[in-house]
């Protein structure tokens, strides 16, 4: 059994379901300290965060994670139970396999075993691990930069441990990230009752030729890197629940994932000329959750590109597709960010899985980066 698998089921057996570390934490700062790193806590209202540091001088490699998990859903419907990590043909089982303590698990190993083998390299090694990646993400990553950018404490290359493979590990690493902003929007009218009409006004029915609009507009049409802009309403909700009633209010929850083509500031700007266009009474809310970023070329892809072919023989893609992650907060410093981690399939999901060798693998692919950055 190697020290991958064996700390990876030591981090699920820990039940740390956002915002609630479990000590994974400590484990981990148990791990790196005696091999040079220093620890430091840095807990933010219910959130533990984790900056460990070896070394004092640039350039800073900075691996990125969170202890974290999601609900575990059912537990009924596990084929085990889902903190009591389990093997069976050559899949270990357990929630945050992939999500993503196995990651964190193989980048605390590579590091244990460079640093015995280049006791004197270059630069400093970090971990920046938090625990609220997975829920608001208020009081993680983003109080750590900011406490670390207000100390004049830079990270040059960051490498989060986010399950980014789809087929094989390393197939896809992701080199830049879509940015998301979500809108609450309430179309106001007057209610009233069905059989006059004349003296109400139905906000669903003076929304119908906006939201017909909104829902065809072609945003950008993308680039290079990124897929064109995409807009989603989530939720929609009005009346009152019988059918006599027409609804004084039309409340709908939406999000664009858009591209560097964009900014928020121009969607907000379009969204509400669209609202004006059709003369709509309407109250509008947004929530900027991350600015998109991109790492197009670098150090840090060249390094992973390069190990990734040297551990597993891939012509590893680059992508910049799926949802949010911690990197959104560390890239705005001028940090290169990179995603690399293991296949994504079972994220999330009950009986969340990764292969074993999977994460053997994973842990030269980190090694390996190590070495080309920093020996």
């Amino acid at each position: 059994m190697s020290e991958t698998l064996k700390l990876t089921q030591a981090l699920i057996a820990r039940a740390s379901i956002t915002p609630d570390d479990k000590d994974c934490q400590v484990l981990l700062a148990q791990r790196l300290e005696p091999v040079g790193f220093v620890a430091e806590n840095m807990p933010f209202d219910d959130v533990d965060n984790l900056w460990l540091r070896k070394g004092h001088q640039p350039p800073v490699f900075c691996f990125a994670g969170h202890t974290d998990v999601v609900p575990t859903g059912p537990k009924e419907q596990w084929t085990f139970p889902p903190f009591e990590p389990t093997i069976k043909e050559g899949l270990l089982y357990g929630r945050g396999t992939a999500d993503m303590k196995g990651s964190i698990a193989a980048m605390t190993v590579a590091c244990e075993r460079f640093v015995k083998n280049y006791p004197n390299h270059k630069g400093s090694i970090a971990f920046l691990i938090t625990s609220d990646e997975e829920g608001p993400a208020v009081n993680g990553t983003v109080k750590v930069i900011e406490t670390l950018q207000a100390r004049g404490e830079n990270i040059d290359w960051c490498l989060v441990g986010e399950p980014s493979s789809t087929d094989k590990v390393g197939d896809v690493i992701k080199n830049g990230r879509r940015g998301s902003l979500g809108c609450e929007l309430t179309i106001i009218g007057k209610q009233g009752h069905v059989a006059y009409p004349h003296l109400a006004e139905n906000p669903l029915h003076s929304a119908a030729p906006f939201l017909a609009e909104i829902t065809k507009e072609e945003w950008d049409q993308g680039n290079e890197f990124f897929p064109p802009t995409s807009f989603q309403i989530s939720n929609i909700k009005a009346g009152t629940g019988t059918t006599n009633v027409i609804p004084g209010t039309l409340d709908i929850i939406c999000n664009f994932r858009f591209s560097t083509e964009l900014t928020d500031q121009l969607i907000q700007a379009r969204v509400e000329a669209m609202l004006d266009k059709y003369e709509l009474n309407y109250q509008i809310k947004w929530n900027l959750s991350g600015q998109p970023f991109l790492t197009a070329e670098g150090d840090l892809v060249s390094a992973a590109v390069e190990a990734i072919e040297a551990v597993a023989g891939l012509k590893t893609g680059l992508s910049t597709a799926g949802g949010t992650s911690d990197g959104r907060f560390i890239a705005p410093t001028g940090a290169q960010v990179l995603e690399l981690g293991p296949i994504n399939a079972t994220i999330h999901q009950v009986d969340e899985c990764v292969s074993v060798d999977d994460l053997d693998q994973l842990e030269k692919m980190y090694y390996g980066i190590l070495q080309r950055l920093l020996a």
